[in-house]
């Protein structure tokens, strides 16, 4: 596993040991045909028209007056695809592998976390706990059952060189193997859409070879040497040498970082009120979602108590228009995320991520973004 998923927990990984792409999937194909089904190939994707319109749904539209072709649930649908390309992006999966994931979930599931499906189907790709893909309430966390999908898509010899329903099939063990190709013109629109937004996704992650790299024009200060990679190793609880906060960063901002900072070492305690980081009471510590929000009370702005709470604090930002302060969302997914750190400017963000580790600063490639939110 790449250093990305592991440096920040949003990898869970399964204790059941995968032999080989023999394992098979039933195909869910009953059970989405009977919820309505597409009956030819979508054809003549308008790429920029789906790009719009997936923007405004991740910038917070409810998606009642947006229209995404392809798509009858776009405020369901879009951030499960992004949780795919999340997913897909921190395993370091070329652009390929994520089309063919997002083709997989259109077909099995239309990209909705189905509680039903053939037999004991589940969840976006319709997985089985009895073929050994998890548990049921495993496989009902779109990140867990992305993540398994792509470790069963990067064991199939060749993939790269199979078309997008080979690939599919070849993971699946479909009743119906052709069926993902009709999703694969729909699937790379949106995959280029979603892509974009994470710092350094269009790019390094939108590729399929190690050629003709180009550095990324995003605004974020997340072009290469400035998503954090410059920095190199952090040791935990440090702040990396060089570092400073940007000096155009909001005053509020630069004062809940400054705080942040000072917490820096402590350790994770869950459910704990970072009222007292450094006391000897373990509640008086941090976990994710008290640090931001004594972080910010330290700069005059009350902030609610949880992760999924403060997930729809202030207004939704485009994490390719990051500023230092904003709050980023990452695990589970954009309309619940599990997990919230704080960017600081300069590829950097400060966080307490999990029981046995400290408050510490990572860098921002190590992010698979799924929603960001401006609280000043």
């Amino acid at each position: 596993m790449k250093g990305l998923a592991a440096g920040i927990g949003v990898v869970f990984l399964s204790p059941i040991l995968i032999a080989g792409t023999g394992m098979m999937l039933a195909s869910s194909a009953d059970a989405v045909q009977s919820s309505g089904s597409f009956s030819s190939c979508l054809s003549d994707i308008d790429s920029n028209k789906v790009a719009e319109q997936v923007t405004k749904i991740l910038d917070g539209a409810s998606g009642k007056d947006v229209h995404v072709e392809g798509l009858d649930l776009p405020a369901e649908q879009v951030p499960n695809a992004q949780t795919i390309v999340a997913a897909g992006l921190s395993f370091d999966v070329p652009k390929k592998g994520q089309i063919i994931a997002l083709a997989t979930a259109m077909q099995e599931s239309r990209l909705r976390n189905l509680a039903y499906g053939d037999r004991d189907s589940l969840g976006l790709f319709q997985q089985r706990p009895s073929q050994g893909w998890g548990s049921a309430e495993q496989i009902r966390d779109p990140t867990y059952a992305s993540e398994q999908f792509y470790k069963h898509l990067l064991k199939v010899s060749g993939w790269q060189q199979m078309t997008v329903t080979q690939a599919a099939q070849a993971v699946q063990k479909s009743g119906l193997p052709d069926a993902y190709a009709q999703w694969e013109e729909l699937a790379t629109a949106l995959q280029a859409a979603i892509a974009k937004t994470f710092p350094g996704g269009g790019d390094a992650h939108g590729k399929d070879t190690d050629q003709d790299k180009k550095p990324s024009t995003s605004t974020t200060g997340c072009a290469p040497g400035q998503d954090g990679s410059g920095f190199g190793h952090i040791p935990e609880g440090s702040v990396p040498k060089g570092y400073s906060i940007p000096k155009d960063a909001h005053p509020r901002a630069r004062k809940a970082i400054t705080w942040a900072m000072q917490q820096l070492g402590t350790l994770y305690q869950w459910g704990g009120s970072c009222t007292n980081s450094h006391g000897p009471d373990p509640m008086g510590r941090c976990d994710c979602s008290s640090l931001m929000q004594q972080a910010y009370a330290h700069a005059g702005v009350t902030l609610t108590r949880t992760t999924y709470t403060q997930a729809n604090e202030g207004k939704a930002v485009s994490p390719s228009q990051l500023e230092p302060g904003d709050l980023i969302f990452s695990r589970g997914t954009a309309a619940r995320p599990e997990h919230v750190g704080m960017y600081m400017g300069e590829g950097l963000v400060i966080e307490a991520p999990r029981t046995t580790k400290p408050v510490r600063i990572t860098p921002i490639k190590d992010w698979p973004i799924l929603a960001a939110r401006r609280v000043i």
